[in-house]
């Protein structure tokens, strides 16, 4: 059997089901070969879109994200994609063609894992033909335990090699789930018990454990909040704060600051979760987490099992009789319920729509049962407040890196491992042109349901209000872009602009007919948005 053929067959045999890439001359066979064998391959338009393409599909589905490039410059070109992965712990199998190794160096090479271990992916080398499979093993194995991206590079000339197909086993470890200690959960319910306005915030880490956290909250009077990555969490409770630091709305920062405990399960606890620290400043801090994790605030940290700490935790309560707080009740809950209401708008210029209005119009226009992807740019700061997952498991982030661009690629790859749902994008002007446009048309070709809201400002807004903000012409960061939408409709899918507030509900017809990828250019004032966060 050729090695690419074995390859492609190990691949299978491993579960994987879906590639992603850009076929070059040291990678073709293996496509070839891969969808001979039953897979989907979803062609990119270009490298850095299949990296991200293969990051959405596994923040989404779980299962390990698997692109394939050729060598040189198809290698490089993924280097933003694997520090996306690597932030975001995201598993994922780069398989990268390289030069040959009987060859003299042609224009295409260089010393690929030299290019590839600073972005902090592993890196995996196909030794032999005969060992190639024994190394594939390896890869994946490596990229699942470590939770990172791993590239395993093969030799062009290795692919047209003759060996014995065997099937080598991945080895991975069982889970375990780790049992709290006593002692430390004794610490963590004096902590509690001294505590008179506990607040509890739920990172991606406690998604599984909603109904644990939530008894406990309930046990303890303490009122809940997500990161953002885990939004939508506690989405209908009466005394959900939302999403705790910089996108906190005004009642819900001010019972956050007020707190004097904060117990928080599968949090990252970032700089944007914290405003900088701010958040924990004058607060005791309770972390509960799977996994070793250093957070020097901390006066105590539970390992273990979210949803088995938080029940732990209500039967030590119950066992030592400590009293709710009584710091949340209906009073709290009338003010939050007011929060969530629509204050005064500014009036923007002609031709332009409020930002906050025609998300919150379209985050009801737009089908509820919904997968979301949030790229970057000025604009996503309404669209975490406004735009909803409903269901955080559905929610893809690919902001790890603080790069603009990679959202149409995430899109893609969860439109793909997830078929039959549709998938809203949501991204700025900049970013679309940055890095979106092309795959919008591989979005076209492979049929995907996916509607992109762009976020339209006429230019880079994150760099305008900089340039405002410093006395600097603001102009330098404005651009005249094409039309958007019929440009959509060049690439096969359809568009509309959205202008005022009635073309919003000619947005909601588009929507209900769709039969093709559907993008909605949200034109607005660039001098009212929310600026990001610093």
């Amino acid at each position: 059997m050729k090695l690419h053929a074995a390859i492609a067959r190990a691949l299978a045999g491993h579960g994987v089901r879906a590639m992603f890439g850009l076929i070059g001359d040291a990678n073709m066979f293996l496509v070839h070969s891969f969808v001979e064998n039953g897979g989907e391959y979803v062609a990119a338009a270009h490298e850095a879109g299949a990296m991200f393409m293969g990051f959405g599909y596994a923040e989404l589905t779980g299962r390990l994200g698997v692109v394939t490039v050729t060598h040189g410059p198809g290698l490089t070109n993924t280097l933003t994609g694997l520090v996306e992965g690597v932030r975001g712990r995201t598993p994922m199998l780069l398989i990268a063609g390289d030069t040959g190794t009987t060859s003299r160096p042609p224009v295409q090479d260089i010393p690929q894992r030299d290019v590839v271990l600073p972005t902090g992916a592993g890196f995996e080398q196909a030794r032999t033909p005969e060992t190639t499979l024994a190394d594939l093993a390896i890869a994946i194995r490596r990229a699942v335990v470590e939770r990172r991206p791993v590239v395993f590079n093969v030799p062009v000339d290795f692919a047209w090699r003759d060996v014995d197909y065997w099937d080598v086993p991945l080895n991975l470890p069982e889970t375990q789930h780790i049992i709290p200690d006593p002692v430390v959960v004794r610490h963590a319910v004096d902590e509690i018990a001294a505590a008179r306005r506990p607040v509890v915030i739920a990172g991606r880490g406690a998604i599984e454990a909603r109904a644990s956290v939530l008894r406990l909250a309930e046990r303890i009077g303490a009122p809940v909040a997500t990161t953002l990555k885990a939004k939508d969490l506690f989405r209908g409770e009466a005394y959900d704060l939302d999403i705790a630091g910089g996108l906190s709305g005004p009642v819900s920062r001010e019972i956050l600051d007020g707190a004097d405990l904060l117990i928080a399960f599968g949090a990252g606890l970032n700089a944007y979760t914290t405003r900088n620290g701010g958040l924990l400043s004058g607060k005791r801090l309770v972390v509960v987490d799977a996994e070793t994790r250093m957070v020097p605030e901390a006066q105590v940290t539970v390992q273990g099992d979210a949803t088995a700490v938080a029940d732990v935790l209500v039967e030590a309560l119950e066992v030592s009789e400590v009293p709710p707080s009584g710091f949340r009740g209906p009073a709290m809950a009338a003010r939050l319920a007011g929060q969530r209401t629509m204050g005064e708008r500014p009036v923007t210029e002609d031709g332009t729509v409020d930002v906050e209005t025609a998300l919150r119009r379209l985050d009801e226009i737009l089908p509820q049962r919904r997968v979301l992807v949030t790229d970057g740019g000025r604009f996503m700061m309404e669209a975490f407040r406004h735009l909803h997952p409903g269901d955080p498991r559905a929610y893809v982030l690919p902001l790890n890196f603080g790069s603009i661009g990679m959202g149409m690629g995430a899109a893609v790859g969860a439109a793909a491992g997830r078929r039959g749902e549709p998938v809203i994008m949501v991204c700025g002007d900049g970013g679309f042109m940055h890095g979106g446009l092309a795959e919008f048309a591989t979005a076209a070709r492979y049929g995907l349901d996916l509607i992109v809201v762009l976020c339209n400002d006429g230019g880079y807004g994150a760099e305008h209000v900089q340039f405002v903000d410093r006395g600097l012409d603001p102009s330098l960061s404005l651009f005249a872009w094409p039309e958007m939408a019929p440009l959509a409709e060049a690439l096969g899918g359809e568009g509309l602009t959205v202008r005022t507030m009635d073309d919003l509900e000619k947005a909601a017809k588009v929507v209900a007919n769709r039969t093709r990828p559907v993008l909605i250019d949200l034109r607005l004032d660039v001098h009212h948005i929310a600026p990001m966060p610093r």
